[in-house]
């Protein structure tokens, strides 16, 4: 049986290897999704969506990978380093050049039955922002 650790620490490679379809496969299909000072996102579609679209926009590697789960595993924590470029402009921020950038972030998960229900996602976009500007 997956332990929630090795579930969260598996979404990770996912992400920085890339493979959004093993970084989906982690997820429920009814995964409540909420992005840092963005709308909550429902459901496995529209996380890969997400995916894509901060593919198309960003490089990012993380590391530092600290995962902290519950005793019950019903509930993880992770702190991490996300090392980026950004290489094509988000709508409604600074314009991409290409810029590198790294920041402390942090999630957080609730898992059920060896999937990730909601995963909760922060950093501090001022300081994204300053290092990108």
């Amino acid at each position: 049986m997956t332990t929630t650790t090795d579930l969260i620490h598996r979404y990770y490679a996912a992400f920085n290897a890339k493979n959004w379809t093993g970084m989906a496969a982690c997820v429920s299909e009814d995964l409540n999704h909420y992005v840092n000072e963005g709308d909550k996102r429902g459901g496995r579609k529209a996380f890969a969506e997400f995916l894509a679209h901060m593919d198309d926009c960003y490089d990012e590697l993380l590391t530092d990978i600290v995962v902290m789960p519950s005793a019950d595993g019903t509930r993880a924590a992770a702190e991490f380093i996300v090392n980026g470029s950004y290489n094509k402009t988000d709508p409604g921020l600074p314009q991409a050049r290409g810029q590198k950038y790294r920041l402390p972030a942090g999630a957080f998960f609730d898992v059920k039955s060896g999937e990730i229900q909601r995963v909760t996602t922060y950093y501090n976009l001022k300081e994204w922002i300053r290092q990108v500007s």
